[in-house]
């Protein structure tokens, strides 16, 4: 299976679904997975999280790329809209904060709108808690401030006149 077919269908059968299916090569799946990490997660945050790799956290990154990338989020049987909110309310009831950050921007990406994050936040406050939801809005209130805000420009020529030699 390709990059480009992520729908599960050269290897679907009524019991198995997405990437991860009997006769998937390992690779197939990391690829996959892959894809779809790159597609929700954004590829700037993806080349960031690989850069970053060593030999303690390389079996990490291969294993969510294949397991949670290539293996749950390949599968047909919910919408990436759906999985976002469900992915929302597990960082929320879990207090996983920087996490949801990243998430409210796949969230995003997925074509969740603002008012349907605000709404899932909402929807936490009542099985999740309020002192959670609290931090998530705060969290989601500063993700968006963070996206309504244009990148500045670092590239300033520095003319060196406040430095010492």
């Amino acid at each position: 299976m390709t990059g480009a077919d992520l729908s599960g269908a050269a290897r679907t059968g009524p019991e198995r679904h997405g990437a991860v299916q009997p006769d998937a090569t390992s690779q197939e799946i990391y690829d996959d997975g892959m894809v779809v990490r790159r597609e929700v997660l954004g590829t700037e945050h993806v080349d960031r999280a690989n850069a970053a790799k060593d030999s303690f956290t390389e079996d990490f990154q291969d294993m969510i790329t294949r397991i949670a990338w290539g293996g749950i989020w390949t599968r047909p049987g919910l919408s990436r809209q759906m999985r976002s909110a469900v992915t929302l309310t597990a960082m929320v009831a879990h207090g996983h904060w920087e996490e949801l950050a990243m998430h409210i921007r796949a969230a995003i990406n997925n074509g969740l709108s603002r008012d349907e994050i605000k709404e899932i936040l909402l929807q936490t406050a009542i099985y999740c808690g309020v002192p959670s939801a609290n931090t998530a809005f705060k969290t989601a209130q500063q993700v968006f401030q963070s996206m309504d805000t244009p990148a500045r420009d670092t590239t300033e020529v520095d003319t060196g006149s406040d430095k010492t030699p």
